[in-house]
Order: C-alpha cells, then sequence, then structure tokens
C-alpha cells in the first residue's frame, strides 16, 4: 500500500499524446514482474493511477511505462522530466500465460496503447524463441501517428521468426502499409488454429470483434485471452470501481481467459 520512490532515467516520445518512462530506484532494488502486471503510479501531489507495466521481465531493476495523457495524473506522468521521482506500488494482477503457451503458436493482437500491456509477452516469448511454435504480431492504430514503439516495429519485423503485421485505419500521405481495423489482419496470419493461443488487449469493441475473428478462423474461446483494464483505482479490490461482473479486474485480472467471462463481456454497463 506504500509507495516507493522510483526515479525518472528516461522519457521517449511515441506519439502526440504518449510518452514512455523508464523508472529505476532511488535505492538498490530488484522488482520482478509477470508480462501483464500493471503498477500503480504515484505523482506527488496529484495522485496515483494504474499503469501497466510495459518493459522487459529480463531487467527486474529497470521499470518501463508507457502512458497516454487523458487525465489529470496521466498529463502529469506525460510531464515528468529526467530526475523526477515518482511513487510506485506494485506490481498487481494476473499475467499473460508465456509458461503454458510453450510448445503452441502464438498471436499476439494489439489495438492502440494495448500494445503496451502485451510488449513483455513479446519480450518474453522472443527471449525462449525455441519454446514456441510460430508467433505472430498484429497490430492496429487509428492513424500512423498513433502507432508505439516505431523503431522497435522494425526491429520485430526484421526478424525471420516472428511474423509483423501492422494496419491503421486511416492513412495518411506517406503511408504504403495495410489500411483497415485489426481483425483483417487475422486471415493474413500464419498460425495453426488447434494449436494457438491468442492474446488480445485494446478497446473493448476491437476485443469483441477480434475475438470473433479468432473463432471464425478455429481458435477456441479456450486459448483465447484478454486484458481487461479499465477503471481500476485503487489495485487491491476495496473501491470497487473496476467491478466486471463477479470479478474485480485489480484483482482478478487484468488478463482474463476469454470462455470464463464471455457470459457477461458483451453485457453493456457491465
Amino acid at each position: 500500500m506504500v509507495p516507493r520512490p522510483w526515479r525518472v532515467v528516461r522519457v521517449r516520445r511515441e506519439t502526440h499524446d504518449t510518452k514512455t518512462l523508464e523508472l529505476e530506484p532511488t535505492e538498490p532494488l530488484s522488482f520482478p514482474f509477470q508480462p501483464g502486471q500493471f503498477n500503480m503510479l504515484y505523482v506527488f501531489g496529484i495522485g496515483e493511477v494504474p499503469i501497466s507495466i510495459s518493459g522487459d521481465p529480463q531487467e527486474p531493476h529497470r521499470l518501463v511505462h508507457t502512458v497516454r495523457a487523458v487525465g489529470a495524473v496521466t498529463r502529469a506522468l506525460c510531464s515528468l522530466k529526467r530526475g523526477d521521482v515518482v511513487g510506485v506500488r506494485g506490481p498487481f494482477g494476473s499475467a499473460w500465460p508465456v509458461e503454458e503457451a510453450e510448445g503452441h503458436d502464438v498471436v499476439i493482437v494489439a489495438g492502440g496503447i494495448g500494445l503496451a500491456p502485451l510488449r513483455p509477452a513479446l519480450h518474453h516469448v522472443l527471449a525462449n524463441r525455441g519454446k514456441y511454435g510460430n508467433v505472430v504480431l498484429l497490430y492496429g492504430a487509428r492513424t500512423p501517428r498513433d502507432l508505439l514503439y516505431r523503431k522497435e516495429l522494425e526491429r520485430w519485423r526484421g526478424r525471420f521468426d516472428l511474423q509483423v503485421e501492422v494496419t491503421v485505419d486511416s492513412a495518411g500521405e506517406g503511408w504504403y502499409g495495410h489500411v483497415g481495423v485489426v481483425t483483417t489482419l487475422i486471415p493474413r496470419a500464419d498460425f495453426d488454429p488447434a494449436e494457438t493461443v491468442a492474446w488480445v488487449c485494446g478497446p473493448e469493441i476491437m476485443m469483441r470483434f477480434t475475438v470473433q475473428a479468432l473463432r471464425e478462423r478455429g481458435v477456441s474461446p479456450e486459448d483465447v485471452y484478454i486484458s481487461m483494464e479499465r477503471n481500476m483505482k485503487c489495485a487491491v479490490g476495496f473501491c470497487g470501481h473496476c467491478q466486471f461482473g463477479p470479478e474485480f479486474v485489480c484483482k482478478d485480472g487484468p488478463v482474463f481467459r476469454f470462455a470464463e467471462i464471455e457470459r457477461f463481456f458483451r453485457v453493456r454497463e457491465v
């Protein structure tokens, strides 16, 4: 419950409203986390907010968080400079089933800033590449200027053991890639539906249609996992802001097996 001080060591602008912060502890500290978990980041004098960990799990001495400026706390986080100090509580929540997926094809589908919670999982898979079958990353954003991790995407696309497909909803001048929603990339992906585990993160409407498209390809709902990061506030299930049917997203999620929440995933205002 008590935040620990971490110092900002690097700030990288991703898009017009999104930045990636790299943090190091103010005193020697190891901070192991699992792909898919989140931290509570506290800006002194303003408040705290849950943000997914988007760094490499193999680097427990450095935290990476990608933040979009949408509220008072996130705007304050995006205004931080190198040397500033923030409070960190965590890690919290469930994780992507990276070990359970060993021996299977892995399909990662991200929409917008949803790539940030999936990035640690992809780092883990690539660090243990021999344990997985085909690995596919399908990433969609609204426009080319909304794409995250551009340099990293280029490096990933240059690998022979990873299929990367990127699309935008609306293209401008200079964009020669795919145009359309991210679900249009699923028919192009190379994977065996009967041997596939899929991890999906993005806006809820995007996840809904992505799951539908994966099912049409033959992927079982038992093998699809989604991240339901929304309305989290306290991270420990006290406030009730993140109640999702009978579940609390902060305690029982944010990563859920789709088959377990399908019955109320489509219910509005749950």
